[in-house]
């Protein structure tokens, strides 16, 4: 990904302002430095990493030089619009001539054609106090030679292999595994890792944090360097709501008191649906993806859509105007470390099986790796989440903003249900569906949902019929 240049030059110094990665993003919290001052970099070489509202991204330099300051610290949101970095190009003046601090201030005033997706930066937006170096202290008397003082004997510790490191001496890891780290307060320099090729993974820092707690239990040996766990002896912990959290924070409330919910409740006996989807587990084109029963939920709600498209719909308040959609970007709610992100597959509903199985798979992988794009998490039409995976039979889910419908699926267990006139222990799920009201009455929900129960109750009875 490739960022257009922020600002002219000052003395050589370029200014690198902090862009709109998203669509109309005002801020993001920056996770982590590749760089540091007095560093070469490249045109293009990735810099740090930003989490915004919708997705962890590096950001690449638009300039080449040496790195003159960093205008930011790991941890602090920063502005859209704020400058982060100043790089030295070579072809201005020394750092006595005005620097890399004037030309931030600078060019923080200048009025310049901003990056696509922000604007003017208001003139009340406070900026981080920087650090000035300090006067130079007059010089001393020479000091008399002191006599030798004989150094402390050192004890040798065995130390933990080092980790494999990435940009800048930088531990391998995984953006949500590097936002655990931080939740527990873990060095992930000291962490020893085990994942492929020298990375750090989960268990590892898990095991790291339980050896700071239990040190007897782990056999590490005393004195050993070790890295710094939160207190779990203390009577509360606070986490600061950022990035994702943040804004689906904002964006359910701004759903739940925008849009009139409405959710009904359907019990369905999904036998037929297990066996469905251990004989696909069989077929060679279903080899190389993994299918469960959210792929054949997620066929039961687009063939639902197919005949009832106006529950593809969102609200145009605006212009007073109800928008159906032709077309379904389905949205699967997905839990991970960095909080609830609903990515899409696009175009789901022109999709064979096997494609959308594909598709789903990608979108997981993805969301599981917290490399998920904001592309990917925009255009959504209508949501399914999947509750079932946390031992959960029933819910009632808020609205994706902007989308008229969110399908919810409970646990698939086992319970006596009438078959054929007798009593049989089958397969059960609850199927909730939430809707907007505004333009989803209570017979169009309905249909939807006694739809997706028949689907499921029999998939391949309905896909021929329905097609």
């Amino acid at each position: 990904m490739a960022i257009q240049k922020s600002a002219p030059a000052v003395n050589g110094v370029q200014s690198f302002r902090l862009p709109d990665v998203g669509e109309g993003l005002i801020e993001a919290e920056l996770l982590t430095w590749y760089v540091k001052p007095g560093d070469e970099i490249k045109v293009n070489q990735m810099i740090c990493e930003i989490e915004t509202a919708k997705a962890v991204v590096e950001l690449p330099s638009p300039y080449a030089g040496t790195v003159r300051e960093l205008l930011a610290e790991e941890g602090q949101t920063v502005d859209v619009g704020a400058v982060i970095i100043t790089v030295d190009d070579g072809t201005g003046g020394s750092a006595s001539d005005g620097g890399s601090a004037a030309a931030a201030e600078e060019d923080t005033e200048e009025r310049e054609k901003p990056l696509v997706g922000y604007g003017e930066k208001a003139a009340s937006t406070q900026r981080r106090a920087r650090r000035r170096p300090a006067p130079s202290a007059p010089a001393s008397p020479p000091v008399p030679p002191q006599p030798a003082t004989p150094a402390p004997a050192v004890v040798a510790v065995p130390a933990a292999p080092a980790p494999a490191s990435g940009p800048a001496g930088r531990p391998l890891a995984k953006p949500p595994v590097r936002k655990l780290a931080k939740d527990l307060g873990v060095d992930l320099a000291a962490v020893a890792p085990t994942g492929d090729g020298g990375i750090v993974t989960r268990d590892d820092v898990h095991a790291a944090a339980e050896a700071v707690l239990a040190p007897e239990r782990t056999g590490t040996e005393p004195g050993a360097a070790q890295p710094v766990a939160v207190d779990r002896t203390a009577r509360e912990r606070r986490i600061p709501v950022k990035g994702v959290r943040k804004h689906t924070a904002a964006a359910m409330v701004g759903s739940a008191f925008t849009a009139p919910h409405v959710t009904e409740f359907l019990q369905v006996d999904v036998t037929k649906t297990m066996k469905a989807v251990a004989r696909l587990r069989a077929r060679p084109d279903f080899a190389d993806v993994r299918v469960s029963p959210l792929l054949l939920i997620a066929k039961a709600l687009l063939m639902a859509v197919r005949r009832h498209p106006e529950i593809n719909a969102t609200w145009d308040g605006d212009n007073q105007e109800i928008v159906v959609k032709n077309y379904v970007n389905l949205g699967i709610a997905a839990a991970t470390e960095r909080g609830l992100v609903v990515p899409n597959v696009k175009d789901a509903d022109a999709m064979t099986l096997p494609e959308l199985a594909a598709g789903l798979k990608q979108l997981t992988e993805t969301a599981r790796a917290g490399k998920t794009s904001p592309a990917d998490m925009s255009g959504g039409t209508i949501t399914i989440t999947n509750v079932g995976v946390f031992g959960v039979d029933a819910g009632t889910p808020i609205l994706n903003p902007g989308e008229a419908a969110i399908l919810a699926f409970g646990q698939i267990r086992d319970m006596p249900w009438v078959h054929k006139g007798q009593l049989k222990i089958r397969k059960v799920t609850t199927l909730s569906l939430s809707f907007d009201h505004r333009l989803v009455d209570g017979e169009l929900g309905s249909k939807v949902l006694r739809d997706i129960g028949t689907a499921l109750e029999d998939p391949e009875l309905t896909a021929l019929a329905w097609g």
